[in-house]
């Protein structure tokens, strides 16, 4: 399968690095001085260090020459550029199938990535999301990832996820859409919270009780939206959760530790050089979720910590004495 991987950031490297050992592998970088760096280093050293390429992977800087002759793109662009990414897609007149593998509400919009995609492009193109429990460095080490490929059209996404199946990637097929990106957008949020929680010393007990409630916060919001209740235990939902509240590679658990020090945001995006998905994503998901009505007050929490309106002393104060109820409210 010929496969066009377009953005070479961390995740999209990834992503080349591992189709490459099974298909035939483009990787597009905007920027030709990157794509001549890494053509001699065959390495993505600015992104994704000590991960070299395999022999097969072909680099180019030629957006045209990258999708020309592709049967699948995958759009690695993040959140805040997807809408340019596929307007760029659309300009070319191409229908390919693609991929898109971003997580998060659009900024400003709160729309989800799939509802971008019909806007710029419509709701008749074949396409889907590749999201689940994932980080970008140990996909490319090798070691064993399970993902969840998310499609309106169930025969594309079964089709395509036995395609790209294979070696230490398995790839699993829903037709939950919504479901699959509300659980990779929302618990970036909740990552952001457990990493205050771990910052603070609060033990293991607050980390569990955080990633259990904050399920029950994904789930009713993913529901109130149209998702599936069941997803929300699989991969995308459960798996994404637990370990991006979890890992050490996780940049929004970073983005909670360095808060809980009583940092503010522009002195961590200094600190890190980026801000996380789950920043811009806390502002988005508490909106919705008011709007819609749903209950969410570890997302309202971490939305005030983040806006500088509460302390991570006084979030805690407040969900510790909000009142008792049911477990399942």
């Amino acid at each position: 399968m010929r496969i066009a991987v377009l953005g070479a950031g961390a995740w999209g490297t990834a992503l080349a690095i591992a189709f490459a050992k099974r298909h035939e592998v483009v990787l597009w970088a905007r920027k030709s001085d990157h794509v001549e760096a890494m053509a001699a280093q065959r390495e993505n050293t600015r992104y994704l260090k000590d991960c070299p390429f395999p022999d097969g992977l072909m680099l180019r800087a030629d957006y045209a020459a990258a999708v020309a002759d592709a049967q699948l793109l995958v759009i690695a662009a993040p959140l805040s550029g997807l809408r340019d990414s596929l307007v760029q897609l659309r300009d070319t007149g191409l229908k390919t199938p693609f991929l898109w593998v971003c997580k998060g509400l659009e900024a400003n919009t709160g729309l989800l990535p799939h509802q971008v995609v019909a806007q710029v492009l419509g709701d008749q193109v074949t396409c889907g999301v590749l999201t689940g429990p994932s980080f970008a460095q140990e996909l490319a080490q090798g070691l064993p990832t399970v993902v969840t490929l998310a499609s309106s059209d169930e025969n594309f996404a079964l089709a395509t996820a036995k395609q790209i199946h294979g070696g230490r990637l398995r790839v699993y097929a829903t037709d939950d859409v919504i479901g699959a990106e509300v659980g990779g957008a929302v618990k970036n949020v909740m990552a952001i919270a457990t990493g205050i929680s771990d910052g603070m010393k609060l033990g293991a007990n607050c980390r569990a009780a955080l990633l259990t409630r904050g399920l029950a916060e994904i789930t009713r919001l993913g529901v109130a939206l149209g998702g599936k209740a069941e997803t929300f235990t699989g991969l995308s939902g459960m798996g994404d959760l637990f370990l991006t509240c979890t890992g050490d590679l996780s940049r929004n658990r970073r983005v909670g530790l360095l808060l809980a020090t009583g940092m503010a945001i522009p002195e961590i995006k200094t600190q890190l050089g980026h801000v996380a998905e789950g920043v811009p994503a806390a502002r988005e998901v508490a909106r919705r979720a008011d709007e819609l009505g749903v209950y969410m007050p570890i997302t309202q929490v971490v939305c005030a910590i983040v806006e500088g309106r509460m302390t991570a002393e006084h979030g805690l104060q407040f969900i510790m004495s909000s009142e008792a109820g049911a477990e399942v409210d």
